[in-house]
């Protein structure tokens, strides 16, 4: 098949003064609710896992079954399920007020621990000689939310990382049924969480983002459950991610107009409302560094963001590389082009 013939693509150089430094490669692809493939970069079809953009699909499972409505979680508590958070207070204070309303202490979240994302949060917790906790963690809102599925359909709490578990299934299903894919077929591997973690073509995973931003052709409450949890990111950004970080900057400024997510390792997706349209790409080398020039740049092409927009993230769209005396010296600029799949 033609698909497995293409390469990566240049999609981000790193220029020190006038000479090239370092390349990122990648493959993208911009794929419609219908599952037509619109633009490609390099391989559309190449697989990867979808790591944190998968938490949105998630948390619809949350919606869906009910137990949003039963708990009376609020949007910044959806959002938060949603989220890569970087451990501000605002997103403690969120994951907590979950675990509260479920009847659950922090010691039921199976995410592990890490320092705070944020550098500020992380020095006051220093300052305050505490330890980071599961709450800490970037995850735990995903965890919350899990584990208040789990309560409400009287599922155990115990296990519920296990890809067996009814929890899991129930996630696959979800995820399959945006992407377009026969649960089956989502390979699974085991998230930096603990939780289970799906890989498809870059193209399913473009396709379930523009499900999730316009899930009309959806069954009812599948499709409800889906415009709670895109409102829930486009109204609490700073939720989804955190001070400074691309998912909060990018749907501050895009305001309805898109909702985007994440995930490790140079993974990115972007869903465009009016459009119907879904963007998912994967740096090649997992490099973080590229992703926010080649997101803005992409989403540009695409007409999903206008030139004001993107100036509005100059310092993510086009970094410069500082020396030691913090003078500029370079710059990360995205390179890569769409084209059209035809």
């Amino acid at each position: 098949m033609i698909e497995d013939t293409l390469l990566p693509a240049v999609l981000v150089e790193v220029v020190r003064g006038k000479g090239r430094e370092s390349l990122h490669r990648g493959d993208a692809a911009v794929v419609d609710a219908a599952g037509k493939l619109l633009f490609r970069l390099g391989n559309p079809y190449r697989m990867a896992f979808m790591r944190s953009a998968a938490k949105p699909f998630h948390a619809l499972t949350v919606l869906e079954t009910g137990a949003a409505a039963r708990y009376g979680f609020t949007p910044p508590e959806i959002a938060v399920m949603c989220g890569s958070h970087s451990g501000e207070r605002q997103h403690l204070e969120a994951v907590s007020s979950i675990l509260r309303k479920v009847g659950l202490e922090t010691d039921a979240l199976a995410c592990g621990v890490h320092p705070p994302l944020d550098a500020t949060a992380a020095r006051e917790l220093e300052r305050a000689g505490e330890r980071p906790g599961p709450l800490h963690n970037n995850c735990s809102g995903k965890h919350a939310g899990m584990l208040a599925a789990c309560r409400h359909l009287g599922w155990p709490t115990q296990g519920y990382l296990d890809p067996e578990h009814p929890l899991q299934v129930r996630n696959r299903g979800n995820l399959a049924l945006f992407a377009g894919m026969a649960p089956e077929d989502l390979e699974v591997a085991v998230d930096g969480c603990g939780a289970p973690v799906w890989a498809m073509p870059l193209a399913s995973m473009a396709r379930a983002y523009a499900r999730l931003a316009q899930p009309a052709e959806l069954p009812e409450a599948i499709g409800r459950a889906a415009r709670a949890v895109t409102g829930a990111m486009q109204a609490h950004p700073e939720l989804v991610a955190g001070t400074g970080r691309l998912c909060t900057r990018l749907m501050q400024v895009a305001g309805g107009k898109l909702v985007s997510k994440s995930g490790a390792e140079g993974v990115y997706c972007v869903g465009t409302v009016g459009q119907g349209w879904g963007l998912a790409l994967k740096i090649e080398d997992g490099s973080a560094r590229a992703v926010p020039p080649a997101v803005i740049e992409l989403l540009q092409q695409i007409g999903a963001l206008d030139g004001h927009e993107t100036s509005l993230m100059a310092d993510l769209h086009r970094p410069r590389v500082l020396d030691h005396r913090g003078e500029p010296c370079g710059a990360i600029r995205a390179t890569g082009r769409l084209e059209p799949a035809g």
